[in-house]
């Protein structure tokens, strides 16, 4: 009985479905489902504006085809489309304290130790240095600075 309904329902199935798939946009973020909605919709209008001619496996081809073909053109058109931020080192921490001049807190012997960075130790390679030796943050390897006597 509901499949009948929908068989005939006809190019109203994909006006519907591309109607589901915008309304999972906003119950779903990520802007996954928006692409395959509109996909659906001109699915739709295809199938009104050809109306018998065009027929149902078609119809599945053209989405697949348009679905694919919107993905791709926003991934292009998104990744022409840099985006600025006034603080250039915001995701790399580390680059934040270039330059800086710090307190050796665990002395640098081996080449490794801990300096203090306002209120928080981190992991440091250079020349040995004892506890309480300024030095200058020159670099960053992950979470280790790389230091100079400053």
């Amino acid at each position: 009985m509901l499949i009948d309904f929908l068989a005939n329902l006809g190019p109203w199935n994909w006006v519907i479905a591309g109607v589901i798939l915008m309304a999972l946009e906003t119950i779903i973020p990520g802007v996954y489902f928006l692409w395959f909605g509109i996909s659906a919709l001109v699915v739709g209008i295809l199938a009104f504006a050809f109306g018998d001619t065009l027929s149902q496996p078609w119809e599945l081809v053209l989405f697949a085809l348009i679905s694919v073909a919107t993905v791709f053109w926003v991934r292009n058109f998104a990744n022409r489309q840099p985006v600025e931020s006034e603080d250039k080192d915001l995701n790399q921490r580390g680059a934040q304290y270039f330059g800086r001049v710090v307190v050796v807190e665990d002395a640098i012997s081996g080449g490794r130790g801990r300096v203090r960075v306002d209120d928080t130790l981190w992991l440091a390679s250079g020349a040995d240095a004892p506890k309480g030796t300024r030095v200058r943050i020159t670099g960053a390897q992950g979470i280790v600075f790389t230091v100079e006597p400053a």
